[in-house]
């Protein structure tokens, strides 16, 4: 344990700090609307029953730890920033049937985060102007390491457990992208308009939830030896799959390309330890009007385009556009109001328009030895979407594997497309749902 010094030093460290948003934060504020809100939810199944006042010290100890999460954003005139938040809680709270609900800014004592438990789950929900989702595991995983130690487990530190009691690395606050925007070329962005999925929108507060749970090595032996593909270019070429079958089924007189919006962890390619958001965005696409693809042909199509575009020349590439706007020197002195404008019209109309669906994979989530006895899984939500269409995030445990949907339409047409797709496969599939 660290002396009374060094802990003061590091409630002194937060205390004075402010942060300016960083580059990708700067756009979820701006798509804040009362019936949205950018929340991402992290989960882990424990193999005991979660104990509340003891999950509630745990985190009053850890959260100090992670100043750019303990924290709450403020306006300023050109921008947002996060201050150092000292209000009371946040607290824990028993779970809730629809997980990430809209954040307000001025809620929940202005913390940016939310913890919830249930039986064996604790589960972080964390709005993304504060980080990604590798950010909040960081902070999940230190919070569980420390609600272990409090029950008389010996839970060491490494990996994404941090030392609770040691000051914050500077590299761990720090906005990563402004240190790599330097390639001499900025790639343009996808423009075309996709196909978008119709249905029934749910009331904001709902939230539908598909689990799928299957086994690593089953869909490893799928991929590899059946595709010759890698896991993650295998459950994109299925929800492509989907998307294809999807459209199809709606008989459209005019086709448009499916493409999925995929986030990339950039700490895989650029040395950083920032826990703050590092990661741009891949689309992979097949375009329905070329003609009928098949699935052998859809994973082709897909390894071939991950092997082009996910390399650090072109990540690099990718940084380097989207810091150019922020680096601009007239942009930088047009108000925020204005700057809220253009950014949220600009999303609306355009962005949001070149996807027809978000995947997110974590991969194989590496655990710290001395707590993996006594975890069961993980689970990974990228939330409510900004517009009617479905969510889809993976994460992989020991040979647990979960796909998480979110949708906030009705229908689950994508989602038992996909499903199916698997068992035809012969992957074992067991499916659990927040529905009836």
């Amino acid at each position: 344990m660290k002396n009374a010094h060094e802990k003061k030093s590091i409630s002194k460290y937060s205390r004075k700090t402010w942060y300016k948003l960083d580059l990708s934060a700067i756009v979820y504020p701006t798509l804040q609307r009362k019936d949205f809100s950018s929340v991402y939810r992290l989960s882990v199944v424990l193999k005991e029953p979660v104990k509340p006042e003891i999950l509630q010290t745990a985190l009053d100890m850890t959260l100090p730890r992670f100043p750019t999460y303990k924290a709450a954003i403020r306006k300023g005139l050109f921008w947002r920033y996060l201050e150092p938040n000292n209000r009371p809680g946040p607290y824990v709270q028993a779970d809730i049937n629809n997980p990430c609900m809209p954040m307000p800014f001025k809620a929940n004592n202005r913390y940016l985060l939310r913890v919830y438990y249930h039986n064996c789950r604790i589960a972080l929900e964390a709005h993304h102007s504060l980080g990604d989702g590798t950010g909040g595991m960081c902070l999940l995983h230190t919070l569980v390491a420390q609600y272990l130690r409090l029950l008389g487990h010996d839970i060491g530190v490494g990996g994404f457990i941090l030392d609770i009691n040691s000051n914050p690395d500077p590299e761990e606050l720090e906005d990563a992208y402004l240190r790599y925007s330097n390639a001499k070329v900025r790639p343009p962005r996808p423009s075309e308009k996709t196909y978008r999925v119709r249905g029934t929108k749910e009331p904001f507060y709902t939230l539908n939830i598909i689990d799928g749970i299957m086994s690593v090595s089953e869909v490893m032996k799928v991929a590899k030896e059946k595709y010759h593909v890698t896991i993650t270019e295998y459950l994109n070429a299925v929800l492509l799959y989907a998307l294809l079958q999807k459209q199809e089924s709606e008989r459209h007189f005019r086709l448009r390309p499916v493409r999925i919006a995929m986030p990339v962890n950039l700490r895989r390619f650029f040395p950083s330890k920032t826990l703050r958001n590092f990661i741009t965005m891949i689309y992979p696409v097949i375009d329905p009007r070329l003609g009928d693809f098949s699935f052998e042909e859809i994973t082709k199509h897909v390894h071939y385009y991950m092997q082009y575009f996910i390399n650090e020349k072109h990540l690099r590439g990718d940084i380097t556009t989207n810091a150019a706007t922020q680096q601009n020197p007239f942009i930088r002195v047009v108000p925020l109001f204005l700057k809220d404008l253009v950014v949220r019209t600009f999303y609306a109309r355009v962005q949001d328009k070149n996807s027809s669906a978000g995947l997110t994979n974590m991969g194989a989530l590496k655990v710290h030895p001395d707590m993996a006895p006594y975890l069961e899984r993980f689970d990974i939500y990228m939330g409510q979407p900004f517009s009617s269409r479905t969510n889809c995030a993976i994460i992989s445990f020991n040979d647990i594997l979960t796909v998480n949907f979110a949708s906030s339409i009705k229908e689950a047409d994508v989602e038992k497309f996909f499903f199916c797709k698997l068992r035809q496969d012969g992957i074992h599939v067991k499916i659990e749902s927040n529905r009836t």
